[in-house]
């Protein structure tokens, strides 16, 4: 988070330098706190009509109701909403701003393909993420990177098409000009790193602690071993929301793991995931 602000204040302070005019960046602020806060509030509705995840009922699936309701009996939080998705891929993830607003949602996928001691594995990795508050830290982080892109965009957009009035030595002019499009273009992608490094750590954090609400680590590894088996893409997923999923949604484009590739992945390899519970 502190090298968000950094980011912000370097791309603040080129661009008022270029263009001599504080209110650019003012106004860029104010109409990207507004936007994300409203975001901010509905970030559970929206991930979950983004998923095409629909109210699940005690009625509807008994065992993962019992399964939900008894590990938040025993973690000493509260239940939270359940929703599935139709579809085969075997995934899971976690939404909500807090604790009060959370939901969980399962693809029809994953009930019908892990065994109890794998579903509740599964389970106590959501909601885990929900008790560490995973799911505020993530939604935080993903304002911010919409604010930097927001930000960039805006003031690359005015270097290119504006007039500049600042007056002075041609070449100091100049070399800022560049450094503040420079700025613009990798401040969103640097932005990005740091948001996708943030979830990498949140995932192993959350298989540590469900692993200890369940007190079955082998639950949880079993269940990773199958979701990251099948072959298919979860129909609706979409990179906006795949780094909430419990793996990646995206399961038809591995490839070989170079170090550009890692860099920008949403979730740490299921193998070293796996490695970790079972050790």
């Amino acid at each position: 988070m502190s090298a968000f602000f950094v980011l912000i204040i370097l791309l603040g302070w080129a661009f008022s330098w270029i263009f001599n005019d504080v209110s650019i960046v003012i106004v860029a602020v104010v109409v990207s706190i507004v936007m994300n806060v409203t975001s901010f509030w509905f970030s559970d509705k929206i991930t979950l009509a983004l998923s095409g995840a629909k109210p699940l009922s005690k009625e509807d699936h008994k065992e993962l109701w019992n399964i939900t309701e008894n590990l938040c009996i025993s973690s000493g939080i509260k239940m939270p909403r359940l929703y599935i998705i139709r579809d085969e891929a075997p995934n899971a993830f976690a939404t909500g701003r807090d604790e009060a607003h959370a939901a969980v949602a399962v693809t029809s996928g994953l009930l019908a393909r892990l065994e109890r001691s794998e579903l509740e594995g599964v389970v106590a990795h959501e909601l885990a993420h929900i008790k560490n508050r995973d799911i505020l830290l993530m939604t935080v982080v993903v304002v911010l990177v919409g604010f930097i892109t927001l930000l960039s965009d805006f003031l690359l957009r005015m270097t290119i098409y504006g007039d500049n009035d600042r007056k002075g030595d041609g070449r100091v002019q100049l070399i800022m000009v560049v450094l503040g499009i420079v700025l613009a273009i990798l401040s969103p992608v640097i932005a990005t790193i740091i948001q996708l490094a943030v979830s990498r750590k949140r995932e192993f954090l959350a298989d540590a602690s469900g692993a200890l609400m369940t007190r079955y680590p082998e639950g949880l590894a079993g269940a990773l071993e199958k979701i990251s088996s099948f072959s298919g893409d979860l129909r609706r997923a979409n990179h906006a929301t795949a780094h909430l999923y419990i793996a990646s949604p995206f399961n038809s484009k591995k490839s070989r793991r170079g170090f550009m590739t890692r860099l920008f992945m949403t979730h740490p390899p299921v193998e070293e995931r796996i490695k970790k519970l079972r050790e």
